[in-house]
């Protein structure tokens, strides 16, 4: 098909406002997808996304559709992950993109993420079709949403197109729009092949499989490309498109979405972002907007029985074919023994990632609690990277403590504004501005360091909204911080796999929480076993087990009280020598309890 009928979009919205069913409506109108094969969710293929109605990986699909004016168009349309943590994902697929259509809840209205995917939109100068979603629902509030378009994205209401994607309302009018509005793929300048590879997923039969937008020359079997951030060659098997289901093609011209199947063995070697081009006649320069990925949360992933770490290891290893964001390495603990440092996106990313572990490769497993990367500068000036409490260095070579932090926008309703403001000042956030994005709701603008979010700060957030507060967040760099190594001693003798990184203030609070934690957890001996929390030589909070008591005074009837206190004193110093020597083994169940409740 020509490249004046080809239309390249994706979607693009705050979590459950209705892409992924829109997308359905899409491939059912065009006829992409025939009655037999028709179902829910059909671009979302994991459980999981089903399960939680969210998009993890995006998912290409090529249309055909018979516009108004009795022309066929190519309508190419890439479904976007939606969560925070998925952004450079999201910003790739936009980057291979003439358009998108913004969904918006009837109900619910602009949210923070909405925000966040127009400016990036607006930053690869898209063409915004504006679409709101769910008008049949008996609150929904249209008038409202209309003036928050104008307001807040500066959009103007009268392009916006009212739908309902579960009662197919409004799609014939989103299919023209898209045909009308959205401008088609810009002419060849010159043949030489530039593509940007936007996803790739792992075929357990063919090997990597690559999804890309063509932006000049062609891609066809038999020929030899390049990457252009590794430099390496590899030769081309097979091109096609989507229908959902893979689609052999005998070429990919400019301006076509579609896949290439070439020599690739891991998708480590396939970067999100990179540029394909010809190996004999390359491009100068890559497309533009390429960065590496960069996990931003650190966890310990142990199998609770050691004798499974060599299926672990391979699940992990499978895991990592199909998500190249997901990075491990070897590291063992006194505590849980062999198990694995793994990095991730975001906390979202390292949820989802346990889960499959769990479901899909049946594996059963324990996480530590998650910790993000410090920059460490030592007094001679080296600067480390840390992401585990274990390898910083001593205090007395550390200049200073650097912790990442994010820039966040929560919205929330005006009745809530103070709460939130103190549940930002308790993470040692900092409130930059306040902004009123309509008579109902306000958007705040905080700086908060990454590690106080991590947890349960989404969760605090909906629970003070009652539900109605959205947030979002992009890294804003490091910053120093009076930051302290917190370590857990249990009979004096230091526990790794409780240690943490935490802010000279919070220490003592999170000390104590975690040692009333383990004297419930921790069997009792023979003696008393002292729990403590220190930050280097001082101790900052402490809990005791008690001793099983033997009764030595049970045979002493009657006679003087010296005898009794002879008696309790040979037992004392008996417990004195055992504790000298004795050794606390904790048990696997305190390790998992502990963690649990981090």
């Amino acid at each position: 098909m020509s490249i004046e009928r080809t239309r390249n979009f994706c979607i693009i919205a705050h979590i459950d406002h209705g892409k992924t069913t829109l997308s359905d409506r899409l491939l059912e109108s065009t006829g992409t997808i025939s009655e037999r094969e028709k179902e829910d969710q059909l671009l979302d293929s994991m459980d999981l996304e089903r399960e939680r109605g969210i998009t993890i990986k995006s998912h290409p699909v090529a249309m055909r559709y018979r516009a108004d004016d009795g022309l066929d168009y190519r309508l190419n349309l890439m479904d976007t992950p939606g969560h925070v943590d998925f952004t450079y994902e999201v910003s790739r697929s936009l980057a291979a993109c003439e358009g998108a259509l913004l969904i918006i809840d009837a109900a619910q209205g602009v949210e923070a993420q909405t925000v966040a995917n127009v400016h990036l939109a607006a930053k690869q100068n898209l063409t915004i079709i504006p679409v709101i979603n769910k008008i049949d629902l008996p609150n929904a509030d249209l008038p409202a949403v209309r003036q928050q378009l104008e307001d807040i994205l500066a959009i103007p209401a009268d392009e916006a197109i009212a739908a309902s994607a579960k009662a197919g309302i409004g799609i014939h009018d989103i299919l023209e729009a898209i045909v009308k509005r959205i401008p088609c793929p810009p002419k060849n300048v010159d043949d030489v092949l530039r593509a940007l590879v936007f996803d790739s997923v792992f075929d357990g039969y063919r090997g990597v499989v690559g999804h890309a937008r063509v932006f000049s020359g062609r891609i066809a079997p038999g020929q030899l490309v390049k990457l252009m951030s590794t430099n390496k060659n590899y030769e081309i098997k097979e091109v096609g498109v989507f229908t959902p289901k893979m689609l052999a093609q005998p070429e990919l011209n400019s301006g076509d979405v579609g896949y290439f199947i070439a020599n690739i063995k891991s998708t480590a070697e396939l970067k999100v972002g990179d540029t394909l081009t010809d190996a004999r006649k390359p491009a100068a320069e890559q497309l533009p907007g390429f960065q590496e990925v960069h996990p931003m949360v650190f966890s310990g992933i142990y199998p609770i029985n050691t004798a499974d770490f060599e299926r672990l290891k391979a699940a992990m290893g499978k895991l990592q074919l199909n998500d190249a964001a997901f990075v491990f390495s070897s590291e063992s603990s006194v505590a849980l023994g062999f198990g694995f440092r793994c990095g991730f996106l975001g906390l979202l990313h390292m949820e989802i990632i346990i889960e499959r572990l769990r479901r899909e490769y049946d594996m059963d497993i324990i996480s530590t609690y998650p910790s993000v990367i410090y920059e460490v500068v030592k007094t001679n000036g080296d600067m480390l990277e840390v992401d585990n409490p274990a390898n910083l260095p001593d205090p007395s070579v550390i200049e200073e403590i650097r912790e990442p932090v994010v820039k966040c926008f929560v919205m929330v309703p005006n009745e809530n504004i103070g709460d939130m403001m103190q549940l930002i000042m308790d993470k040692r956030g900092v409130v930059e501005h306040t902004e009123s994005i309509d008579t109902k709701r306000v958007m705040l603008t905080a700086v908060v360091p990454l590690n106080e979010i991590l947890v349960d700060f989404h969760d605090k957030i909906k629970s003070l909204t009652k539900g109605y507060g959205s947030m979002d967040y992009e890294p804003a760099g490091y910053r120093a911080s009076n930051l302290v190594k917190l370590d857990m001693l249990v009979n004096a003798e230091p526990v790794d796999a409780f240690s943490s990184i935490v802010h000279r203030d919070k220490a003592e609070f999170r000390g104590r929480a975690i040692a009333a934690k383990l004297k419930d957890v921790i069997p009792k001996q023979l003696y008393q076993v002292a729990i403590q929390a220190a930050i280097g030589g001082k101790i900052v909070a402490r809990e005791s087990v008690s001793a099983m008591r033997k009764d030595v005074t049970a045979k002493c009837y009657g006679g003087d009280i010296t005898r009794k206190r002879k008696l309790l004193e040979k037992q004392k110093e008996g417990k004195k020598r055992m504790k000298a020597i004795g050794s606390v083994n904790i048990p696997q169940e305190a390790f998992i309890e502990v963690l649990k409740t981090n």
